[in-house]
Formats: C-alpha cells, structure tokens, sequence
C-alpha cells in the first residue's frame, strides 16, 4: 500500500468527522512519523506491513470517535507540540485568541496566572513568546498538572505550576494578567455526549445550569487578586458574552472589550482592574 492508496482507502471508511480529510493526514503522519507536506511530495511511497496495520487500527479507532490527539497522544497549539491524554483538554485553534491578547498587555517583569491550565498549553505559549516574566499555572487535577509539567520539560520552558481551585491561595494584588479558559458549557448541553467532547473531562467542560458558574466564581476573585491597571482575559462559550461582560461590570472591571474567534463567534472577553479598593 502507498501513501496515496492509504489516505484513498481512509477515505472510503465510515470516519463521521467534519474534518475527516485532516484527521486522517494527521493519523498517516503519526505512523509515517512525517510533515503533512511528505504525504503530496511522495505519494508513492510504499508503506511497510507494520505502518500499514498501525494506521488501518488508527483509522479503526477514529471510527469509534476516539480524537485524533488522543491517538497520537498530541495536538499542535501556537508554536508548541502539546501531550494530552484523558485528563486534558485537548487544545483548540480559538483557544490561540486568548494567547494572543495576553502578549498584547504582557511586559517584562510581570506577574501571569493561567488558571485551570490543563495541558499547560496556554502557559507554554505565552512563556514561548515572554520568558522575562513569572507564570503560574493552576488545575484542580492533579493528572492534568501532571501532563503540564511534563509539557513544560519537553519544550524547554520554566513555568510554576500549583494544584488549586481558581485563586484560593493567591494573596491580593499580587497578579498583572490573568488568563483561563475554564468551564463554560452548560450541563444538559447534548454536545456534551457528541464528538470528541465525549472523551475530555466532564469537570473541565461543564459548569452549571449556564455553563458559568466557574467563570462567576473567577471573576468575583481575580477582582481581589490583579494590582491596579491588571487585566483579566476569559474564553467562553459562543453565546455567553453579554453575561461574562456583565460579570465583568458588577466586579468592577472597567476598558471591558469582546472579542471574537476565527470563525467570528464571540469567544473572549477582558477587563482592566483600573483602582485599588479595600477587599471584604
């Protein structure tokens, strides 16, 4: 079997995937343990019997709707190679949004927060761009900070990462930027029980009745934690912008601006914490 006859037989296979083109390059990739670029410069190639059987299981697996990073064991993320497993997230390109506005309000020297980290992907990309800073990443799941420190040791980059619930330990005022992509989806969502969601924790996903619970929680103590003229950045579901923003407005937060995806959905909203106020 060829290149070209491996991606033309995976293709004719019962894969329900929207994006089924990409999922098999990416399974051909891992086996052939190659850039996507190889699979157009060399479709003749010849597979040998152990590749061919890797990759016909593979495509077996993703049949089954196990995700494509769960069987490669990575998904690519800003500049990064990111590990995942069962205990993470596995990272989303509109997630890149929320790295991207950090590094806009980022300056040398100060203090970062990526809260509810996961894979540490955020963390890594943002220290990737910003190693003159002091990053703490945070989960609840010892798993999941188990995966993100592994992450940090294989791209070389210092992060400290600390098991917690949101900001319970951090001291007032101690924070510039605060970033989470945290829970955001509502508990009866069916979308829960579709596609690769299926497969990813149901505690880094599902947050209340709303889907915001977490975030309302975040906000009301990041506004306790960030010094003055911090920000706060969080990812959130498509239709929730107007409520974070207002979560956003009742903790004080002021320059509150919305931002939308890749795929023009509304997907970020930050704030700035413009004066120091006493704490009850």
């Amino acid at each position: 079997m060829t290149i070209q006859q491996a991606l033309q037989w995976a293709r004719l296979q019962r894969v329900m995937s929207p994006t089924l083109r990409l999922d098999i390059e990416s399974l051909l990739c891992h086996v052939l343990q190659c850039t996507p670029s190889r699979l157009i410069s060399y479709p003749e190639q010849q597979l040998t019997s152990s590749q061919q059987q890797n990759f016909v299981s593979l495509v077996e697996q993703r049949q089954q709707g196990i995700p494509v990073a769960h069987l490669t064991g990575s998904r690519g993320f800003w500049s990064l190679d990111i590990e995942v497993n069962q205990h993470t997230l596995i990272p989303r390109p509109d997630t890149e949004l929320l790295v991207s506005l950090a590094l806009e309000k980022i300056q040398p020297g100060m203090c970062i927060a990526d809260l509810g980290t996961g894979s540490g992907a955020i963390a890594l990309a943002i220290k990737s761009e910003c190693h003159d800073i002091w990053l703490l990443a945070t989960d609840y799941s010892q798993p999941a900070l188990l995966q993100a420190k592994q992450n940090a040791v294989k791209n070389h980059l210092d992060v400290h990462f600390v098991r917690g619930q949101w900001l319970d330990a951090i001291q007032p005022e101690t924070l510039d930027v605060i970033i989470s992509n945290p829970p955001y989806i509502r508990s009866d969502d069916p979308h829960l029980t579709n596609g690769d969601l299926r497969f990813e924790p149901l505690t880094a996903l599902a947050s209340g009745a709303d889907g915001l619970n977490d975030i309302r929680q975040l906000v009301h103590q990041a506004s306790r934690v960030i010094k003055s003229n911090g920000w706060l950045m969080i990812e959130h579901g498509y239709d929730q912008s107007q409520a974070v923003q207002a979560l956003f407005q009742q903790a004080g937060f002021s320059e509150i601006q919305a931002f939308q995806d890749y795929g023009q959905q509304d997907r970020v909203v930050i704030g700035k914490r413009s004066v120091s106020r006493e704490f009850r």
